[in-house]
């Protein structure tokens, strides 16, 4: 046994012991007989750090796996992080930008070497913040999005999913390349994805123009015009149509007629269509398909093809011409807000209409647009506005994919927890839209396609009239590695070209072409540099990082060769990543993946189910023909203690890191587990973490106490026999306790099952149990027996039946410290794994302990009678704090028509009552006369007689001017509360705080009344 310092320190003991336990290898020690156990860590960017929405997911993730390594599963946290494509470029061109470089002044493989380069040496640096927070993570296998493992899996997944076929044998493919819409990001020229777009309130404004109708048309009304508006007047110069509700009989006679955009000249076509909101401004809207979400679809639906619809911005969202060459010259080339300046003045002399409005003086007054907030979208990182843009990218057939994912949540193999979230999940999974997946950066998985030479283009002598060969579309080769991709292709040409007995050779190049090398043919063929999105990647985690496609040993997965230099695109199919240590035994062999696939538990915020949760599930059924885990847990965020969004904007941030300084990251780990409640946020409350750590110093004090008093750790899994009926009455509230975390971890109730154990712990063991055993611990009788009444063998007795005593409650005290730090040790695992080795030597760490087993307690009744005598003593306790009875004071007590049971237990526990009530005589029968304090437990009636220990009278007016008073209180803020304008008008906050505040008058006020009836 070591002694334990006076005071406790937490930064003293985390780093030792989570050292110690990375180096044993205890996060995964050895159980190939086991019963496995998965969770896989969402992976965090690896350029992030640890915020505290990562720290209440890990958390929780933490406790699950602990308390199943506890209870002697194999129990498998798959940690990793994510290669973060925007997010991680973005970072390292910021580097080579403050050293007056470029991406562009590289190559690529020049550049991808240079983020590897910075991966080695910067990136990661949250997994050793999730090491401070205790995280019990299977680091010998730490995984990364680029190892060449994973990558392998990403390739075959995209090039699998381009080739699906139907049972027919006939192409079906899951993956294509198409025209649409997707979210621009002008700054790195890319797409990104919905997760990735910011919506902000600016202040923007809202025109109105008038478009003349074409061919003399006119309105029912004789206008010769209709007048649409919008938030964005630059689009107009890429307009294709105007749209009208179908049943508005303003526009009924107009609907396929055509009006004239005035600075286009542009012809456009009038549609019905119930977009159209007939009571918003004029009830015409303009479409512009290639620029706007809405449109799009309008536009779809008018039977414009994506392909013809106009785009008039490039990359850089700069006016560039459209495919029918109307857009004036002078727009060309200016940036979107410019161009928007440009259109406004062209358009101001004939076709504004102005906003009228009244000044201050109630003058009419006219101004260019009506000023409104708009909901813009920016890019979270680049904080550009983002630009709906028509464009050829790679898309998912999501809609197809998510079939089979409901199916499994409907029958229950996929459990969602909470079960409110289903109705969410099924909602957007049944109005799935194609998922854009590939991204138009440097780093991330290079897009396995490559691009040949139309046939239209190639001047060689066909054999066929076939359209296909005058096509000009390039075709388009998916396959896992370049050569590959050559047979590919010249089994496409040699299909549909006659050579004339000439040879053809495909060569990869930076660009399309053909030629002749002396009699024969060369194609060129090029490779998409576009990569993929992070998501798809992070898509196949559940499985990708146990090995699969080709399985994997139990062995770590470390580097070779050399981070930053990884090979060339030749012949890869991973591209820009280093080589892996090859593990023989794990060829061919898929029983790892089997193992741990499906996972048990996915816990992820709910902020991620449909970019990451419902793309697991998607990808997981197909490619694995199961469910990617069983139990899907979704936690609320974590919000400052006002209740409000946490922002750097509005200064309301938590560090995590900040809080495990202060306080520990037992502390914080177990007010992250206590706040978790199913289906609410998590309100930050620092108070609430400072409380946490003195709860754990409380514990330090217990351990340190039981020490003081010759209680050591238990050598026995099972609880000693125990006779006294305190000892019985602790070893039933073990149990108790026990069911009660298992019960809630069972139904993920982190809350319940945190509060169960601090409950446990802070009442029960600490302040009760400690309490009613010291006299026995320190062999001290609470009732001394004159030596000289008792005979030699008499005394010899009584001092073996209190050894007897001392030796059960020392072992019972020692095993049931045991069983608390056994319990604790998912919430906090640093204090529990210290005392664990404080208390005695030991065969194990805390971390693979056993969990304590659920045995059905032993005597009830002396449970009970335990339990009586706290009901009793609390009720005492508090008579005498309520009545100002002094705490020196000892008080004689009278019991009052008790039954023969409260007889046998009073005579048992007098001891105990006189020590930890203050009562200095017990006597049965009739009440005294005069003041007393009255207590009722069960059938009996306790009185204490307080004549000369405090003054009745004043006593009773001071509780009567504080009743009262607390009455006053409490109905003044009753008629707050009944008031309809209050509550309905007033701030949630402070609705909120007058309610708080009324139930606490209300407890008072009848606590008040209660201890003014003791009185009579």
């Amino acid at each position: 046994m070591t002694e334990l310092p006076k005071t406790f320190d937490p930064a003293a003991i985390e780093t030792r012991w989570y050292a110690h336990w990375e180096e044993k290898g205890l996060f995964r020690p050895e159980r190939p007989d086991a019963q496995p156990y998965t969770i896989v860590n969402p992976p965090p960017n690896v350029t992030g750090s640890l915020h505290i929405g990562h720290a209440l997911d890990n958390t929780l993730q933490d406790i699950m796996i602990r308390y199943e390594r506890l209870r002697g599963k194999d129990a498998l946290w798959v940690v990793g992080t994510d290669h973060a494509g925007i997010a991680t470029q973005m970072v390292v061109e910021r580097q080579m930008n403050a050293k007056g470089e470029k991406r562009t002044d590289y190559s690529r493989d020049e550049f991808i070497a240079k983020v590897w380069e910075w991966k080695q040496e910067s990136g990661g640096t949250i997994t050793g913040q999730l090491r401070r927070l205790g995280c019990s993570m299977d680091w010998s296998r730490e995984q990364f999005t680029m190892d060449p493992h994973f990558s392998k899996a990403v390739v075959k997944v995209f090039v699998e999913l381009y080739h699906r076929k139907d049972a027919d044998g006939n192409p079906a493919p899951l993956l294509y390349r198409d025209k649409r819409l997707v979210n621009w990001d002008p700054h790195f020229r890319s797409a990104i994805s919905d997760l990735e777009v910011e919506t902000k309130e600016t202040q923007g404004g809202f025109w109105r123009f008038k478009y003349p109708l074409a061919d003399g048309v006119r309105l029912a009304d004789g206008a010769d015009h209709i007048v649409v508006a919008t938030t964005r007047p630059e689009t107009m110069l890429a307009d294709m149509a105007v749209a009208v509700h179908p049943d508005d009989p303003r526009y009924q006679s107009v609907i396929g007629k055509e009006i004239l955009q005035p600075i286009t000249g542009r012809r456009l076509r009038i549609v019905g269509d119930d977009y159209a909101d007939p009571e918003l401004g004029s009830g015409a809207v303009k479409i512009t398909p290639g620029h706007d979400f809405n449109d799009f679809e309008v536009g779809k639906r008018a039977g414009i093809a994506a392909g013809q619809m106009l785009n008039m911005f490039d990359a850089d969202a700069k006016v560039v011409q459209t495919a029918d060459g109307l857009v004036p010259e002078a727009y060309l080339g200016l940036d979107r807000f410019e161009a928007r300046k440009a259109v406004v003045e062209a358009m101001k002399p004939d076709f504004l209409v102005p906003h009228v409005t009244r000044n201050k003086e109630g003058e009419e007054v006219a101004a260019d647009f009506e000023p409104r907030v708009i909901q813009t979208p920016f890019g979270d990182r680049s904080g550009v506005v983002i630009e709906p843009w028509l464009t050829d990218q790679w898309y998912v057939d999501a809609a197809k994919l998510a079939v089979a994912p409901m199916e499994a949540v409907r029958d229950g193999r996929i459990e969602i927890v909470p079960k409110t979230w289903e109705k969410t999940f099924f909602n957007w999974m049944e109005n799935i839209q194609p998922w854009c997946v590939s991204r138009q950066l440097w780093w991330g998985h290079r897009i396995p396609a490559w691009f040949g030479e139309p046939l239209g283009l190639m001047h060689f002598p066909r054999s066929s009239d076939d359209p296909e060969l005058y096509s000009r579309e390039r075709p388009i080769f998916v396959a896992a590695t370049e050569a590959e991709a050559i047979e590919l292709a010249k089994a496409y040409y040699e299909e549909h070209i006659d050579f004339d007995d000439r040879s053809i050779a495909i060569e990869v190049a930076d660009a399309g072409g053909h030629g002749r090398d002396g009699p024969n043919i060369r194609v060129n063929i090029f490779r998409d540099p576009d990569v993929l999105d992070t998501w798809f990647s992070s898509a196949l985690w559940p499985f990708g990082t146990l090995g699969w496609p080709e399985g994997a040993t139990e062995k770590p997965l470390p580097f070779r060769g050399g981070v930053g230099v990884g090979p060339s695109d030749q012949g890869s199919p991973m591209g820009q990543s280093p080589t892996p240590d090859p593990s023989p035994e794990g060829e061919g062999s898929n029983s790892f993946v089997s193992r741990h696939y499906p996972n048990d538990l996915l816990i992820s915020g709910f902020d991620i189910l449909f970019f990451w949760d419902a793309r697991m599930a998607m990808q997981g059924m197909e490619f694995m023909g199961d469910v990617p885990w069983r139990k899907l847990y979704l936690h609320g965020l974590v919000r400052a203690a006002d209740g409000q969004k946490m922002s750097k904007s509005k200064g309301n941030v938590v560090d995590p890191l900040g809080l495990i300084d202060k306080f520990g990251a037992d502390a914080l780990r177990f007010f992250m587990a206590a706040m978790e409640s199913q289906g609410r946020d998590v309100k930050m409350d620092e108070k609430r973490v400072e409380g946490y750590r003195n709860f754990a110093t409380k514990l330090w004090n217990a351990a340190r106490f039981l020490q003081s008093n010759g209680v050591t750790a238990s050598t026995s899994h099972e609880a000693p026999a125990a006779q006294l009926p305190v000892n019985q009455w602790i070893v039933g509230k073990v149990m108790d306790t026990v069911a009660a975390i298992d019960s809630a971890l069972a139904d993920l109730r982190f809350d319940a099952a945190a509060n169960a154990i601090y409950h446990f712990v802070w009442d029960e063991f600490c302040d009760w149990y400690l309490e009613l055993i010291k006299a026995d611990l320190s062999s001290v009788r609470a009732e001394p027996v004159e030596a000289s009444s008792l005979s030699s063998e008499e005394s010899e007795a009584l001092r073996q039946a209190q050894g007897e005593r001392v030796e059960e409650t020392r072992a019972v005290a020692g095993w049931a410290f045991d069983q608390i730090l056994v319990m604790l040790h998912p919430f906090m695992p640093f204090i529990t794994e210290e005392l664990w080795h404080a208390m005695g030597e030991r065969d194990a760490d805390l971390i693979i302990a056993q969990w304590p087993l659920l045995v059905t307690p032993g005597d009830t009744n002396a449970q009970a009678e335990i339990d009586w005598l706290i009901r009793l003593v609390s009720a005492i306790r508090t008579a005498r704090t309520e009545l100002n009875v002094p705490p020196g004071a000892k008080l004689p007590m009278v019991v009052s028509d008790g039954s023969e049971e409260t007889h046998r237990r009073l005579d048992r526990q007098s001891a105990a009552l006189a020590r930890l009530g203050r009562i200095e005589s017990l006597t049965f029968g009739e009440a005294p006369t005069g003041g007393a304090a009255q207590i009722v437990v069960d059938e009996a009636t306790f009185i204490l007689p307080l004549e000369g220990v405090i003054d009745i009278a004043a006593e009773k007016a001071r509780l009567a001017k504080a009743l009262a008073a607390a009455q006053k209180e409490r109905d003044a803020l009753g008629g707050r509360l009944s008031n309809p304008s209050f509550v309905e008008k007033a701030k949630p906050e402070a609705v909120a705080k007058a309610r708080e505040d009324h139930g606490e008058k209300s407890a008072e006020a009848e606590r008040l009344q209660a201890a003014l009836d003791r009185l009579g």
